[in-house]
């Protein structure tokens, strides 16, 4: 594969310059131009056939929204939203994913740097380089018209399921909790994706599961019938005091070049749980939780991971798998009643 060629669609020119300065840093990457709106930007794709588009939200003359309706429409290829993402923010990008969006990326702020960002952007920009958009569109609507078969789980003590995602791992995440009983094992997630985004996630999950979703507090405990998301830019860790598990939240710099970090969350469930552990990886660019997966399974762990056909993009979980951490490789819907099997041995 030859450079990514990338249009940058923001209605700031700064934004648009420093973008441009900073993603034509990296080798692999060529800037082939950048619109200030979305009318711009259509004569653009279809002057300069770009592989990727990094698109803001709120613009002028057209929203990114109705954009990338219209694109995905006529025009499909792999959009990275990249927006200033406040909370009303967080509810828009979520639904920019359910419109197509590959990604997700907040904006440089306070409490994330230019130089971060960047790093992010850029490997975002190479994951959605590889995404098969038509195969993602088939995809997503497999999994919105499937109904999940509730399953069923006898009692637990003491059992935890860590599951790590990145690109395409909201409809992923979604596939597996809502097929999740009202009794399931504590579970602890880290997906990749930034600030507020989290919150409107886990929000969305809750309504649509019989478990608990929610973005997780900093000691929030890890009981039978809840899901913690941790929150973007931010890691998360699982603790334990006697026999009861619970959640750090903490920031710090990026691990594995993100911000929340599967590893850093795997390695602690590793050191904490151990054999009570039940560990996940799903579809994602990267490398980004092999290494703590293989942790959880030399800890006693039981591991598996997401296969090639159902994933948006067979990295994290390959990755995994190449470094001995995996015990089962599995379609997506077939990762749920596995996971429960697991959580069920003594």
């Amino acid at each position: 594969m030859g450079k990514v060629r990338v249009l940058i669609v923001d209605d700031s020119a700064m934004v648009r310059n420093v973008l441009t300065r900073e993603l034509s840093k990296d080798p692999d990457i060529d800037v082939i131009g950048a619109a200030p709106d979305p009318y711009v930007a259509r004569d653009k794709i279809v002057e300069l056939k770009p592989d990727v588009i990094t698109l803001d939200i709120e613009m002028p003359r057209m929203d990114g929204i109705t954009f990338l309706r219209k694109l995905m429409k006529h025009f499909p290829l792999p959009v990275i939203i990249f927006s200033s993402l406040t909370e009303r923010g967080g509810e828009l990008a979520l639904e920019a994913m359910e419109c197509g969006a590959v990604e997700v990326m907040s904006k440089p702020n306070v409490a994330y740097s230019v130089g971060d960002a960047t790093v992010e952007l850029i490997d975002k920009i190479k994951a959605a380089a590889r995404v098969d958009i038509r195969k993602r569109q088939e995809q997503s609507l497999t999994f919105q018209k499937s109904r999940p078969q509730r399953l069923s789980l006898t009692a637990t003590t003491n059992k935890v399921i860590a599951v790590g995602a990145s690109t395409g791992g909201t409809e992923a995440l979604s596939s597996v909790l809502r097929a999740m009983p009202a009794n399931a094992p504590g579970i602890v997630i880290v997906q990749h994706m930034p600030e507020n985004f989290t919150k409107a996630f886990a929000q969305r999950l809750n309504e649509a599961c019989e478990i608990e979703v929610r973005e997780a507090r900093n000691g929030d405990r890890v009981i039978p019938g809840l899901a913690l998301i941790a929150p973007g830019n931010y890691h998360m860790l699982l603790k334990r005091s006697g026999a009861t598990y619970y959640v750090g939240i903490k920031s710090g710099p990026l691990v594995s070049r993100h911000r929340p970090s599967v590893n850093v969350l795997f390695k602690s469930v590793a050191k904490y749980a151990g054999k009570n552990a039940v560990g996940a990886i799903l579809t994602g660019m990267g490398a980004d939780g092999a290494d703590g997966m293989k942790v959880m399974k030399d800890a006693g762990a039981f591991n598996v991971a997401q296969d090639e056909a159902s994933c948006v993009v067979y990295g994290m979980p390959k990755e995994a798998v190449d470094r001995g951490g995996v015990d089962n490789v599995l379609p997506l819907l077939k990762i749920p009643r596995k996971l429960l099997e697991l959580a069920a041995r003594r």
